[in-house]
């Protein structure tokens, strides 16, 4: 029997009983669809990803991609096979219209569907991830031509996309990129410079590859008004379709990961003169949309993947709390605390209390993170879809507050998780022989890329809290009203948590107010890290109570497990942000007066 990945239950209740997702096929977009559509595909996705995904897990971490004598990429061949069956299966093209191929799935279960995979096997899982989210940036942003020739081959799986962003001297200050576009006389561009930090960025897998990369064209705009950005294929595309000519595009190195280690994770030179097209110096580029428009267009995939980097920090986290549950409820060491046999039969480990805690502890973050996860990708549904105008303005009024979060809180707390599922291990835990091993190393990069925490906390307290006069965080402070007045309603439980959480939303605004009171941004923003922990547990919180409202007063074990996990969150969580929101209001200054020296 396979090891457990995620829990089809758990997601049944929130997509059905929680957010009614069924309700979505009342809207035209989505009239074709039925619950009974929405489970075929999220059977179908669990079966491949346990049968295909999951049993190569281990042995594409160990055998990692390598460049080969011939300067070619090398991948276990299970990759390959997988993301055929993937592909055949038609689930590359899941959320798109059907007039480029898709289902026209709504995002919600689209993002379902994908938890399968990530949980099942993270690196093979971010090639479909980055192509459909480079293929979203094209839809969304390309001329016909660029979309009817990149973009079906991409949904068909023979093409896979990459997003190239940062550079070896830049990192994630992209006012710093230094690779050039210069125009073509024939309408297109040539590039040169070095990309880093490629996911994707080479291999065998498929017939091209799509790079969406950033450039400047020069005369343009200095920092990130300057930036553009373009289509540079691995191999040029000809107008029926067929491969032409290499470009300049050279593999110069992987980088060799901690974790993801089935992800090819390349160094890329655009314009070495390796491979030149025509004779031309440079790769060729299309470009996507206005000069200088380039990083507002790159947010369009970055936004997305976002939200998907959060997906896969909870899918990682959650593979590793249903391992480490099954683990305790089956290995049976010690004896309970008072017991007067000391030669009495062991106990399973999930008999004692501290593990029951760390058992709990994760339930809470993994479960909460699912949920947070879903909860966004039912926004853009209602964004998109909604019939009311007004309806899509707060939906994406609140999923822009709610996209920091969505991506690094779980990107914290199922890492944390995932440390608490090798510790139910114990010894066992930390060899690689048992997967908990595994499910750290490669959930420990979710902090970092997309934006690491200190970014997400730059653009929660610097922008979005406070853009269009605090409308977001406004709008948040009434949809979680609106929560609380139906938990006190409620009673029981439910009532006295809706207390704790209404005070909590309170100070969260209280903070914010005092952290921008000085006016000064340096001020301000020195503890944004803090400001999106404590900010994200009250979301959290929130969720969480979300869910007990949606458990009512049933019965049974799952129902059980949901009240209790609410009841850790409220007892064990919420009032870490107590003294986190005392340090914020009290503008301290630590860590912008302490000298670098002495550090």
């Amino acid at each position: 029997m396979p090891s457990p990945i995620l829990s089809r239950r758990d997601l049944d209740f929130l997509l059905y009983d929680w957010l009614d997702v069924e309700s979505l096929t009342r809207r035209e977009r989505f009239a074709e669809h039925s619950r009974e559509t929405f489970d075929a595909v999220l059977d179908l996705s669990a079966d491949i990803a346990v049968k295909h995904f999951a049993t190569h897990n281990k042995k594409a971490d160990a055998q990692e991609p390598r460049i080969g004598e011939d300067g070619r990429v090398e991948i276990v061949p299970e990759v390959k096979e997988a993301l055929e069956m993937f592909s055949k299966a038609g689930l590359l093209a899941g959320g798109f219209d059907e007039e480029h191929g898709g289902m026209q799935l709504p995002v919600t279960v689209q993002r379902a569907s994908m938890a399968w995979f990530q949980a099942a096997n993270a690196g093979t899982s971010a090639y479909p991830f980055l192509t459909a989210a480079n293929a979203s940036l094209l839809v969304a942003h390309g001329s016909d031509e660029q979309i009817s020739r990149f973009v079906p081959p991409m949904l068909e799986g023979r093409f896979f996309g990459t997003m190239c962003l940062s550079e070896p001297q830049a990192g994630s200050s992209l006012a710093d990129i230094t690779t050039k576009a210069v125009p073509a006389a024939d309408g297109t561009y040539r590039l040169t410079g070095t990309k880093m930090w490629i996911s994707g960025g080479d291999h065998e897998l498929t017939e091209n590859i799509v790079h969406l990369v950033l450039a400047k064209i020069p005369g343009g705009p200095a920092g990130v008004k300057g930036i553009s950005l373009f289509i540079v294929p691995k191999f040029l595309v000809e107008a029926d379709g067929t491969l032409g000519e290499r470009n300049d595009v050279a593999l110069v190195g992987l980088n060799h990961k901690m974790g993801n280690r089935g992800t090819t994770n390349t160094l890329l030179n655009f314009g070495e003169g390796v491979h030149t097209p025509g004779g031309e110096a440079g790769a060729v580029g299309y470009l996507l949309g206005e000069p200088h428009k380039g990083l507002s267009y790159m947010f369009h995939m970055m936004n997305e993947a976002r939200i998907g980097v959060g997906f896969l920090a909870t899918s990682l986290g959650y593979a590793g709390y249903l391992q480490s549950l099954d683990y305790a409820r089956t290995r049976s060491q010690g004896r309970p605390l008072g017991a007067k046999d000391p030669e009495s039969p062991q106990v399973p480990l999930v008999e004692h209390a501290d593990v029951r805690r760390m058992l709990l502890a994760q339930k809470a973050y993994v479960e909460g993170a699912l949920a947070l996860g879903l909860y966004c990708s039912k926004l853009v549904d209602e964004q998109r879809t909604a019939a009311d105008e007004d309806a899509r303005a707060r939906a994406g009024l609140l999923l822009d507050l709610l996209t920091p979060i969505a991506k690094s809180w779980p990107s914290q707390w199922c890492l944390e998780a995932n440390s608490l599922a090798i510790q139910v291990l114990g010894g066992y835990g930390y060899t690689r022989e048992f997967d908990v091993e595994q499910f750290y190393r490669d959930n420990r990069l979710n902090p970092i890329h997309e934006g690491t925490h200190g970014i997400q906390g730059l653009d929660l307290l610097g922008r979005k809290v406070i853009m269009q006069g605090g409308a977001a965080l406004a709008l948040l402070g009434e949809v979680v009203g609106e929560t609380v007045a139906r938990a006190v309603r409620a009673g029981g439980d439910a009532a006295a948590y809706a207390e704790q959480l209404g005070a909590a939303v309170t100070r969260v605004a209280q903070t914010t107010a005092a952290l921008w009171s000085t006016g000064d941004p340096a001020v301000a923003l020195a503890n944004s890290s803090v400001y999106l922990e404590a900010v994200g547990h009250v979301v959290v919180a929130w969720i969480w109570l979300e869910q007990l409202l949606a458990v009512g007063d049933r019965e049974g074990d799952f129902f059980d497990g949901k009240r209790a996990a609410a009841r850790y969150f409220y007892r064990f969580e919420l009032p870490r942000t107590g003294p986190q929101f005392d340090l914020l209001a009290s503008l301290d200054r630590t860590t912008l007066d302490v000298s670098p020296s002495v550090l």
